[in-house]
């Protein structure tokens, strides 16, 4: 009868006793002497989050490049859709937004999502930079229309089509789009044709109403703001943009663009957010 041995072969019990020996080794390694320091390793400080909020006549993926180039530089980035229905409304939808990031925001609105998010921060803590790209930046009372008709220049008038909606409520309302054969010189004339048919095509329209609307507050009286002012721009003259730059004390970069930056120069879109995360989150 063949007898099988229970002990661990020489080689195992020699492997064993030298896993053992190192493992206690080690300890001893890790183990620091009394009165020693520890080692310590602080956090990398974490960047704030980036919310970019899109104008009239465009859609979150206006962005892309931008959030491309924050992304890659380790900011947190977020582009909610902006409904594009109300001021007052907008602007409560986009503050639900930031109630949902933990930690600091820099907030950036393109066109009509300035006035959207001139409202939407007011008395939110965490908003630590207001960042205005070809926006409106409306004081209480005023409106995006009113800011836009202020100094001569825009031609968005000409170029629009206006479609009924039924409103939720009861009523009609009335939708804005640009003409797509329109679409091009009006928004973006230096971003390839190829590109601003599909912009055109994927717009999203703004109410009539929300443009008329009067903003309630301003939260660029209160918190930091950084301006790029774009002077090909035919939607926000560029007059207008300076007037409300100077009046907000924003720290401002002039650009030779049209009213689509941040399609056609997303690289200096995203460094000015950079500037604004950088002086106002250390």
């Amino acid at each position: 009868m063949k007898i099988t041995s229970k002990r661990r072969p020489l080689r195992t019990q020699a492997l064993l006793a030298g896993s053992l020996a190192a493992a206690a080794a080690l300890s001893l390694a890790f183990t620091a002497p009394a009165g020693a320091a520890k080692a310590e390793h602080p956090p990398s400080a974490k960047k704030p989050t980036v919310v970019l909020v899109h104008g009239a006549f465009a859609d979150s993926s206006s962005w892309n490049g931008v959030i491309n180039d924050l992304r890659h530089a380790g900011y947190p980035v977020i582009a909610p859709a902006n409904p594009l229905r109300g001021l007052a409304s907008d602007a409560s939808y986009i503050n639900s937004v930031l109630k949902s990031v933990n930690g600091p925001i820099v907030l950036v609105g393109h066109s009509y999502g300035g006035a959207v998010i001139s409202q939407a921060a007011a008395g939110d803590s965490e908003v630590k930079a207001l960042v205005y790209i070809a926006a409106f930046a409306p004081d209480k009372g005023e409106s995006a229309l009113e800011l836009s008709n202020k100094y001569p220049g825009s031609t968005l008038g000409a170029t629009l089509n206006s479609v009924p909606f039924p409103q939720a409520g009861g009523g009609t309302g009335t939708d804005l789009y640009i003409k797509p054969e329109k679409f091009h010189d009006q928004f973006a004339a230096d971003v390839p044709r190829s590109q601003t048919d599909l912009m055109a095509a994927t717009q999203r329209p703004v109410a009539a109403s929300a443009l008329e609307e009067k903003a309630t507050t301003a939260a660029w009286k209160a918190i930091p703001s950084w301006d790029l002012i774009t002077t090909e721009d035919k939607n926000i003259p560029p007059a207008a943009q300076r007037f409300m730059a100077q009046r907000a004390h924003a720290h401002t970069t002039v650009i030779k663009a049209s009213h689509a930056v941040s399609v056609s120069h997303p690289h200096a879109v995203a460094d000015l957010i950079e500037q604004a995360a950088t002086a106002t989150t250390r």
